[in-house]
């Protein structure tokens, strides 16, 4: 299994973080090479900047406010760059191979890790690593510290309680994949007398979506294989839950807003307007998308699990982990090295930078600065940790390599547009023989 304790020990200390003191943002780190001990003059002096390609295409504009917030205060240059969604690897092997490269950028996890670790500066001196509520939020390349997590976030099946009401259901009526089939079956076949155009929003496949169900939604079965088979990783996925992932996916793209045929041209855009328009029920994301949704108020907004079926369901809750960890550039300046350090400490200490992290971005943060977020579907998902209910690790991190990713999702498009068995067995195999081929190229 994925880390449990992992959960345990960092949810309950990233989610009641504001009970916590921390360390201030002003101590200086050493960028001197081998991580020496060496004062270094503050980065504004030494004419040190700061260059981060930043992976969430959806919180461009508030990274932005904020380096302009840190250069303000500060002096030293903040440059934040975005890849487009689905592309941050290509992005950021084009923008390493530059001059000018990122002084900050982001792995998914240890798969993510083993491509750049080569480039990633020893963070076991930093004052953000000696922040961390935990040390499980690290990731390590042999001895040193190549990685931190910056952000815990959490997702599954956010609903619209007012048409889940009107239907003549509430969440209590949901507890497994049974009790989801029914209530959305049944929605599907009301969907004009209940004012909708489906009980999901569309489950896009283009570039902006996808990831949503090649990613996320492709985490349960996997999650579920490792708990049965009590590891952690593997080089040769079994797919024994695949029929579980088939029948939540043939949930999604049968009650719908649109038929399945019109799936590869869906767009997340469609689906957050769908969602916060009232033309869906249900609606498959995380608590990064509550900008997107927060204008059907507080109140009007669930979550529920992703349930597909498995044993033990009853007591799952939702889907829970970070694939955001920073790196530093090791092969920057020393002077823009500093910055970067000085940078994303005063992030996660400072007041101006924690309150942006919870209420700007709203994130929690795994730092003892952090302050509490104003995100509602945070605390939805705090109410399942508190009620005992067991996460579900993200153990999408382990997928072998983006393209695996993206051959999974050319599959599950081609099945949505004909939903037959021999198209079926086109997702089985780009699931269990693609993790096998994208493994093996990965790890020689």
């Amino acid at each position: 299994m994925m880390k449990k304790r992992w959960l345990a020990l960092g949810l309950s200390a990233a989610m009641t973080v504001g009970l916590l003191s921390g360390c201030g943002g002003d101590s200086k780190e050493s960028a001197a090479p081998g991580n020496s001990t060496a004062p270094v003059e503050s980065a504004a002096a030494a004419g040190g900047s700061v260059y981060f390609l930043n992976f969430k295409p959806e919180q461009d504009e508030q990274w932005k406010e904020i380096a302009k917030t840190y250069t303000q205060a500060t002096g030293v240059p903040v440059t934040v760059v975005t890849a487009a969604s689905g592309q941050y690897e290509t992005q950021l092997m084009a923008e390493m191979g530059k001059t000018e490269a990122p002084t900050l950028f982001q792995v998914n996890g240890p798969v993510g890790l083993n491509n750049w670790k080569d480039y990633c500066y020893d963070l076991s001196g930093s004052d953000i690593y000696k922040n961390l509520t935990s040390e499980d939020f690290a990731l390590k390349n042999g001895d040193e510290v190549a990685a931190v997590a910056y952000v815990i976030e959490t997702y599954g099946i956010i609903y619209n309680k007012a048409l889940l009401e009107k239907a003549g259901y509430t969440q209590d009526d949901i507890q497994s994949f049974d009790d989801l089939k029914r209530v959305a079956d049944d929605i599907q076949a009301r969907k004009d007398e209940l004012g909708v155009k489906g009980a999901f929003t569309s489950a896009g496949m283009d570039g902006s979506s996808d990831w949503r169900f090649k990613t996320h939604l492709a985490n349960l079965p996997i999650y579920y294989e490792y708990k049965a088979d009590g590891i952690s990783s593997t080089d040769a996925i079994k797919g024994t839950f695949l029929d579980d992932y088939r029948q939540i996916w043939d949930l999604y793209i049968t009650d719908a807003t649109c038929p399945g045929s019109e799936l590869s041209a869906k767009t997340g855009d469609d689906a957050v307007a769908e969602f916060a328009g009232g033309e869906a029920v249900f609606y498959q994301n995380g608590t990064w998308a509550y900008d997107d949704v927060k204008g059907l108020g507080d109140d009007n907004l669930g979550m529920l699990p992703i349930y597909i079926g498995a044993d033990g369901e009853a007591n799952q809750g939702l889907c829970t982990g970070s694939e955001n960890y920073w790196c530093v550039n090791k092969n920057a300046s020393p002077e823009d090295i500093q910055a970067t350090l000085d940078f994303i400490n005063w992030c996660v200490t400072s007041e101006e930078g924690t309150t942006a992290m919870a209420e700007s971005l709203g994130f929690v943060i795994p730092f003892q600065s952090a302050k509490e977020t104003t995100n509602h579907l945070v605390a939805i998902s705090n109410e399942y940790v508190a009620s005992g209910k067991t996460s579900v690790d993200w153990c999408f991190s382990t997928m072998p390599s983006e393209e695996w990713k993206n051959g999974l999702g050319t599959a599950l498009t081609i099945y949505a547009a004909d939903p037959t068995d021999a198209n079926w067995q086109g997702v089985v195999t780009a699931f269990v023989d693609g993790w096998a081929a994208e493994y093996k190229l990965a790890n020689g």
